[in-house]
């Protein structure tokens, strides 16, 4: 018999959610709990939502906790049916689809709401907040139809809303009713300077203006202020504030305020019922930043584990962020008032300002432009009160006017381990001192251990410190994270940078973020090639000159110097008219061998460079790609229709597998194969992606590898009709292609990542198909390189004088 009692968490966002991490943490399996969010999702980073808009995350990347989560921890969750009513005599509550859960303990977790100016014309079509998914999809549908879109705001949530709207190619302009946007965060040197940013990446800003009406019939056209100016829009973000989402409280009768009234244990006014997050108003105060949120959740969970605990006594406010790819903090007063001292430092030519204020010789207030890197330090000094006499310029500049450089270990060792470093997820300096003790040695297993640095990315220099300071002495350096010895700039980062900044060619990325080498090298150049045609499948013209030897020439450069042809010859099946053009050519050419492949093909070996563009002209057939990052082979057996122990047609599954993704680019080379049965003739279970015919059915298999380190592929799914092996192929694909690192192999991504999350990304049949449209409008835009090179006579006659770009691991 379950004598657990019964709690209940109404809300499903990050502050209700982290008070069950913590008290699952602490007292696992005491209660017996219920989840219900409004949201048809998981928990997820709504911190994230901008990056959403951007392009740079999909809904996958910014869930927090999935649904095993919930299962694992034996929570029941329901999703898309938020409480209707509580009923505090009988101690239960209602969804709006008529569920009904006793509980013993209550937990009000209901948030926020986007606050809508009550404008005339406020209720038309195309006036919306910026709060959760459904707001995002809203955006990027309108960005489809409509080009003109106003932001009512210039606080962080309008400026990263019109950030998300620019890149998604509307015309943005910013509405704030201050002269200084962003003023309640940033003094007025630092927003100047984030204003003239902005601008430069494409914004507009009115500013000094009252919004007075929304023009429009149905749809809003437009905007009238209060000085008689107009402008047109036909989207409207209003990002002017948050209200605490207290009507179910109210309607309970538990006591409210402007949110809903708690004491330091995070009780209400009414016995068993408790509130936590942006709906809950603590000594008067309510708070819309994550880092008091979580603080709350973490007093919280320790009195539901009926812990000793001194209760929350509010926050000191900081903020970490990066708006539009600007790096900016700001904590306690950062304004000069009567009685403070100010100091500032301020470069114009690289972007940084550094302002402290100090009242009675302590510090009271901090804002960063540019350079966040000492933020932590200088929170962690406003916190404690400390006299700061006579280190007020090394405050400032980060090391002592004298000396080379500060030692920052040095400061990072003072840090006390509950100091939080991100904001975002709650993350202290212990929490990251705990993972490096238990084996994390690079940025990448930090984040996925403990989620620093995994949303807005502000804390990333401050955890490679930490990280430097815990492994410095036992592995002598930081493992590095950029993608080669010309930027420290890892894959994220750059691919954020290109859609964010909207860069679209190797140099442009190259100048834009500061490749210490001008040129690049044989790691980057490829790199870049690649992810500029992946975030701009349609835009992006491919520079050969950023490509290997044996993809410009498409051909396998041979260790005399001669090249290797392979004609594609689709699932291995070919027609005695190709045999005899590739007999003809052979001749004609002197090819000294023919050798068929592993992969069931043809290849003509010894080639010379300067009889390439003759060869693929008479051969007239698609390149093998065997050379490429790129769809390399699928191999097949024969199936059902000649095997007796052949179950489906694996000859005609190859042949539409390699048609349909035949020419697509990927991080490493990839190989299919399809077996008609369970015996696997084909091998199918060593391969990147393996089909293998089931009675009534296929098996998918992902992550196999045939190479120097053998790895037996691992089951995704099992479909029945051959459209859903290729709706799963293709989302499957596109998925490792937007996620993998460049010359990460499919077996060692499946390593890193773990196939069920991989599962999970691709679960929702909604998001397979958006992958198999974008993998789709991909290969929309490609062609065979050689039939443009033997149609274009400028091309042909210069090819063969193409410089080299070569490497030891083409």
């Amino acid at each position: 018999m379950n004598h657990k009692k019964k709690l209940v968490l109404v809300g499903n966002g990050m502050a209700g959610i982290r008070t069950l991490e913590h008290l699952l943490k602490i007292a696992p399996g005491i209660y017996d709990i219920t989840v219900f969010g409004a949201e048809p999702h998981p928990n997820y980073n709504r911190i994230m939502l901008s990056s959403v808009l951007a392009g740079g995350a999909g809904l996958q990347d910014i869930v927090i906790n999935d649904w095993s989560w919930y299962e694992e921890n034996h929570i029941r969750l329901f999703t898309g049916d938020p409480v209707t009513e509580i009923d505090t005599d009988k101690q239960q509550v209602t969804s709006r689809s008529g569920v009904c859960v006793p509980y013993d303990l209550l937990l009000l977790a209901t948030g926020s709401n986007a606050f809508i100016l009550p404008l005339s014309g406020a209720n038309k079509e195309g006036v919306i907040g910026f709060r959760d998914i459904r707001d995002c999809e809203t955006m990027m549908e309108t960005a489809k139809t409509h080009k003109k879109a106003a932001v009512i705001g210039g606080g962080l949530l309008g400026l990263e809303a019109a950030r998300g709207l620019l890149n998604l190619g509307m015309d943005v302009t910013v509405i704030h009713i201050h002269e200084h946007i962003m003023d309640r965060q940033l003094d007025e040197a630092a927003s100047l300077m984030l204003r003239r940013e902005l601008e430069e990446q494409g914004m507009n800003f009115l500013v000094n203006k009252r919004t007075a009406a929304i023009t429009g019939r149905r749809r809003v056209e437009g905007l009238k202020f209060a000085d008689g100016s107009e402008l047109e829009a036909d989207l409207i973000v209003m990002a002017v504030g948050i209200t605490p989402d207290i009507e179910l409280a109210v309607s309970a009768g538990i006591p409210v305020n402007r949110g809903i009234i708690v004491n330091d244990y995070m009780e209400t006014g009414i016995p068993g019922i408790y509130a936590v997050g942006e709906c809950a108003e603590h000594r008067g105060i309510t708070y819309g930043l994550v880092a008091p949120l979580y603080e709350q959740g973490g007093v919280l969970a320790q009195r539901l584990a009926g812990m000793e605990t001194p209760g929350y006594r509010g926050s000191v406010i900081s903020t970490r962020l990066k708006v539009s790819g600007v790096d900016v903090f700001s904590a306690g007063c950062y304004k000069d008032e009567p009685g403070t001292r100010s100091l500032r430092y301020q470069d114009e030519i690289g972007g940084v300002y550094k302002k402290i204020v100090i009242k009675e010789e302590k510090l009271i207030g901090a804002v960063l432009f540019g350079d966040t890197s000492d933020g932590a330090k200088l929170f962690s000094l406003i916190k404690s009160g400390e006299s700061i006499v006579g280190r007020e310029k090394e405050l400032l500049l980060g090391f002592h006017p004298g000396q080379s450089e500060a030692n920052g270990s040095i400061m990072l060792e003072q840090m006390p381990d509950d100091e939080i470093v991100c904001g975002c997820n709650g993350v202290s300096k212990g929490d990251i001192g705990e993972a490096v003790a238990a084996g994390c040695r690079s940025l990448g297993e930090i984040k996925a251990c403990t989620k620093a640095s995994a949303s807005c990315g502000g804390c990333k220099p401050l955890v490679e410190g930490l990280l430097q300071l815990y492994t410095g002495a036992e592995t002598g350096e930081l493992v590095k994270e950029g993608i080669c010895g010309c930027t420290t700039l890892d894959r994220e980062a750059i691919i954020g940078s290109i859609r964010e900044m909207g860069l679209k060619s190797v140099k442009e990325v190259m100048n834009v973020l500061s490749w210490s080498e001008p040129e690049g090298c044989t790691k980057c150049r490829p790199a870049l090639n690649y992810y500029l045609g992946m975030v701009w499948p349609l835009d992006y013209e491919d520079e050969k000159e950023s490509r290997f030897t044996n993809e410009r020439y498409h051909a396998n450069i041979q260790k005399d110097g001669t090249y290797s042809v392979v004609p594609r010859i689709y699932g291995g099946v070919t027609s005695p008219a190709d045999l005899k053009k590739i007999a003809a050519v052979a001749e004609k050419y002197n090819v000294p061998l023919v050798k068929f492949t592993g992969g069931q093909r043809l290849d003509l070996l010894g080639v010379k460079k300067e009889d390439l563009p003759g060869i693929w002209s008479e051969l007239d057939m698609p390149s093998g790609h065997a050379y490429g990052k790129t769809l390399r082979t699928v191999k097949t057996c024969v199936g059902n229709t000649f095997c007796r122990f052949g179950t489906q047609d694996a000859m005609g599954m190859g042949i539409r597998l390699e048609k349909a993704f035949e020419r697509m680019n990927a991080p490493a080379k990839v190989k299919l194969a399809v077996s008609g049965c369970p015996r696997n003739c084909a091998e199918a279970t060593i391969k990147d992606l393996g089909v293998v015919a089931i009675d009534g059915g296929w098996g998918i298999y992902v992550g196999g590898n045939g190479g120097i380190k053998v790895r037996a592929s691992e089951l995704l799914c099992t479909v029945k009709t051959e459209d859903e092996v290729m709706e799963w192929t293709g989302a499957y694909l596109q998925y490792y292609r937007e996620q993998a690192n460049w010359g990460e192999r499919t077996a060692h991504w499946v390593e890193r990542v773990g196939l069920e999350a991989i599962k999970q990304a691709l679960a929702n049949a909604e998001t397979r198909q958006e992958l198999v449209s974008r993998i789709e409008e991909t290969l929309s835009a490609t062609t065979d390189p050689w039939r443009e090179i033997i149609h274009d006579k400028e091309l042909l006659k210069n090819f063969v004088q193409l410089p080299e770009l070569n490497s030891v691991t083409e």
